[in-house]
């Protein structure tokens, strides 16, 4: 029997350490008084730069190009947005033996989050998938993750999650689809500038990010959360989420190959309908769950480094054994055929 290629590295993302550090930056010197209020005011100002960035990035003719493939970005969407929240309902029969009630809302609102974009598309890459697709599926999750995300948490999640109050409703809008339709409209004028400073972009991207972590802890451990958490009830939370990324990750190969697709196409399916993203999620939290938003996202980075490192391993393990269609055009592109080289399907 094969023995299964694992990397020589796993890979630790360097962000999810810069998270962690702020988490224990927020621990040892939280944000109080008029710091609290200064630190929530930056945080609000972070989260619609980061999706005003999101709209002027995303190209709406890649967007409609990429609708001509709409079956397999339906099947994404439905993984992400319907299969994906009826586990995380079906989980609640875990509160609360296994679960507290605080961590299943996490859960269930990870459940809620858009896949990842660049993640997917590295790791389709690496498994020599439909990397096209990859990106436009990961470009409409993020997308309709803007409406559909606080809109299921809303319902889902109820009063955790603001509800679905005007106040709430109106939050969202200024702190999330109005930036992102701001970002649309000027993309315009401000794309080029965003790919020639795309680095520093990043930059600002992921410290914004930073500061939101830094916000919702901050308040979180005023409000005192950290007694509320013990080691074995997050062992817990991280054996529930291997069993859900298990289930994801084998629902979207098999479920993609009993739709018909090809293999490129289930490489693809199956990045980026398992996958989340922290990017999208951490600032979504802190909008829709305010003082709350620390226990809302611990599982969601937790699921992130481990979606990373399990998803690197099936990536490499892919690229290593292709498919027996594979091979075989490998062969004839070296066979020789009426005088020429036989032409390599596609």
């Amino acid at each position: 029997m094969r023995r299964p290629h694992l990397p020589a590295r796993l890979p630790l993302d360097p962000y999810v350490l810069a998270l962690l550090a702020t988490v224990g930056i927020a621990a040892l010197l939280p944000a109080r008084g008029p710091a609290a209020t200064l630190a929530d005011g930056a945080s609000t100002a972070a989260v619609a730069l980061l999706f005003f960035l999101y709209g002027a990035r995303l190209s709406t003719r890649e967007a409609l190009d990429g609708l001509r493939h709409w079956r397999l970005h339906l099947t994404v969407l439905a993984c992400t947005f319907m299969l994906f929240p009826l586990l995380g309902l079906a989980a609640r029969v875990l509160v609360p033996g296994v679960l507290t009630q605080s961590l299943y809302g996490g859960l269930l609102f990870l459940c809620l989050v858009p896949s990842t974009v660049q993640s997917s598309i590295a790791f389709t890459s690496i498994a020599r998938g439909n990397v096209p697709a990859a990106i436009c599926a990961g470009s409409f999750s993020s997308l309709a993750g803007i409406v559909l995300t606080p809109l299921l948490a809303a319902g889902l999640l109820g009063g955790d999650a603001g509800g679905s109050s005007p106040d709430s409703l109106l939050k969202i809008t200024l702190q999330l689809l109005l930036p992102f339709l701001l970002g649309q409209l000027l993309r315009r004028w401000v794309g080029g500038f965003l790919v020639r400073h795309k680095q520093v972009l990043g930059r600002v991207d992921r410290g914004s990010i930073l500061l939101v972590v830094y916000a919702a802890f901050s308040a979180g451990v005023v409000a005192g959360i950290w007694h509320r958490v013990s080691l074995p009830q997050l062992a817990a939370l991280m054996l529930v989420e291997a069993v859900l990324l298990a289930v994801m990750l084998l629902a979207t190969w098999y479920g993609a190959a009993r739709l018909g697709f090809g293999r490129a196409d289930r490489i693809a399916i199956q990045f980026a309908g398992s996958k989340k993203s922290l990017a999208a999620g951490l600032p979504m939290a802190s909008v829709l769950f305010g003082a709350h938003a620390a226990l809302a996202v611990l599982p969601l980075m937790l699921f992130h480094q481990m979606q990373l490192m399990v998803c690197a391993v099936i990536a490499r393990r892919r690229a290593g054994n292709p498919a027996p269609e594979l091979a075989a055009d490998r062969v004839a592109d070296v066979s020789p055929a009426a005088g020429r080289p036989a032409p390599r399907s596609r």
